[in-house]
């Protein structure tokens, strides 16, 4: 495991080293020509050129569906879910782990919250590229393209997308949507397959960086009934941890 580890940290600096050299010895066409290399093209990682097309805001909420959703309480966060669904409760251990050590099977909903700022503290360095909240790099991630890289800034966001965005089965078929709603903003990925429904929810407010990634294995879900998911997010204050339903804890 040791071995491994070190094996990542070293292919993860030398491609960094790599980037930072082309960029300063090559153009925007070499620089995206190395990102299409080690990362991947449109062709086979088709979300790095999808962005969003579309809009969601303040749809209205469905309270009779929303009162029949089950409570999940956490010390930092709590929600409303639908029942038929494993929920897995995530934490970020190491920034660039795209993989869960635990993956459940079938219908399942993972759940994420970070506090305010969680991406300005994580890389301060991008206050200088006009992102100044966590808005600002969840917008810059979901716009980005392999097509518009100029610049290492460019580059490091195409190379985020591709591990931010987890499996959405088909990428063709893939959609993102900007949505805004009960004060908060961000976007949806989604993939409305012909068996199963795929949803990436990445929301931001005043409360912090929400992210609900749900596999919809029976289809019973559709982005009405997932705007009135995310309606019932809430931060908490890690203190008042009262856990009352208790699915397994998993790792982002």
């Amino acid at each position: 495991m040791k071995k491994k580890i070190r094996r990542i940290i070293l292919l993860s600096a030398l491609l960094v080293a790599g980037l930072l050299f082309v960029a300063k010895f090559g153009g925007p066409a070499i620089l995206r020509m190395y990102i299409e290399a080690g990362v991947g093209d449109c062709k086979k990682i088709p979300v790095l050129c999808i962005v969003p097309q579309s809009k969601m805001s303040d749809p209205v909420i469905d309270e009779e569906y929303v009162d029949g959703l089950l409570p999940y309480v956490y010390p930092e966060v709590e929600v409303r879910l639908p029942r038929g669904f494993t929920v897995v409760k995530q934490i970020v251990k190491r920034v660039y782990y795209k993989k869960w050590k635990k993956r459940a099977k079938g219908a399942t909903i993972y759940l994420l919250h970070e506090p305010p700022d969680y991406f300005i503290r994580l890389f301060p360095q991008l206050k200088g590229v006009a992102v100044k909240n966590d808005y600002d790099f969840v917008s810059r991630l979901m716009h980005a393209r392999v097509s518009e890289i100029k610049n290492v800034t460019d580059a490091f966001f195409v190379v985020m997308k591709g591990i931010f965005i987890p499996d959405l089965a088909d990428q063709n078929s893939v959609k993102i949507i900007h949505y805004s709603g009960q004060g908060r903003k961000g976007f949806i990925g989604y993939n409305m397959g012909a068996k199963e429904n795929y949803f990436d929810c990445n929301i931001v407010g005043p409360d912090g960086y929400f992210k609900v990634y749900i596999k919809d294995m029976a289809k019973t879900l559709d982005l009405e009934k997932v705007a009135a998911i995310l309606s019932t997010l809430k931060a908490r204050d890690g203190s008042q941890a009262n856990l009352k339903v208790s699915p397994p804890e998993g790792t982002l």
